[in-house]
C-alpha cells in the first residue's frame, strides 16, 4: 500500500503538493474559498507529522490534547481552477504558552494565490487552552523559524 504524499521540508518551510479536483470547485471550475481551509489544514497536519508530532499520539497521551485554529487572517489574491497543481507552504514561526503561530501560502508555481497568518491553540478535550508540553516544544524547536 502506498503512503499519501506528506510533502517535504526545505529551509524551515514545509511544502505539500495539492491537485484541484472537481469537488474542490464551484460550478464554474474555480476553487471554492472554503476548500483552501482544508488545503491549509492538510499542510499544517503534514508539517506536524514530518516533525514527529502525531495527532493520534496527542489524543491518546496521558493528558489528551488537540489543536484548534484560534485566528486566521486570509488574503485571497488569485483563484485556482480545476486540475491546477498547487503547493501549500507552511512555516511555523513560533510556539509559546498554549499557542503555535504559522504563516501559510498556497502557490501555483511561483504565484501566490492565498496567504494567511494562523494562530493555533493547544486545547484539552474539553476545549480549554493547555500549555504546549515541553516534549512537544522540543520536537517542534528545530522546525520553528524563530529558532
Amino acid at each position: 500500500m502506498s503512503v499519501p504524499e506528506a510533502g517535504h521540508f526545505e529551509d524551515g518551510v514545509h511544502t505539500l503538493p495539492i491537485r484541484i479536483y472537481y469537488e474542490d470547485t464551484d460550478f464554474s471550475g474555480v476553487v471554492y474559498h472554503a476548500s483552501y481551509l482544508r488545503f491549509m489544514e492538510r499542510g499544517r497536519t503534514e508539517y506536524l507529522r514530518l516533525s514527529g508530532v502525531s495527532h493520534t499520539d496527542l489524543l491518546d497521551g496521558e493528558t489528551p490534547l488537540a489543536f484548534a485554529v484560534r485566528t486566521m487572517n486570509i488574503n485571497f489574491n488569485r483563484p485556482a481552477r480545476i486540475d491546477d497543481v498547487l503547493t501549500v507552504q507552511t512555516r511555523f514561526t513560533a510556539a509559546r504558552g498554549a499557542r503555535i503561530f504559522a504563516h501559510q501560502t498556497v502557490m501555483r508555481g511561483d504565484e501566490i494565490l492565498i496567504s494567511t497568518d494562523v494562530q493555533i491553540a493547544c486545547i484539552d478535550l474539553g476545549g480549554r487552552p493547555k500549555r504546549l508540553p515541553p516534549a512537544l516544544l522540543e520536537q517542534l524547536a528545530p522546525f520553528l523559524s524563530d529558532h
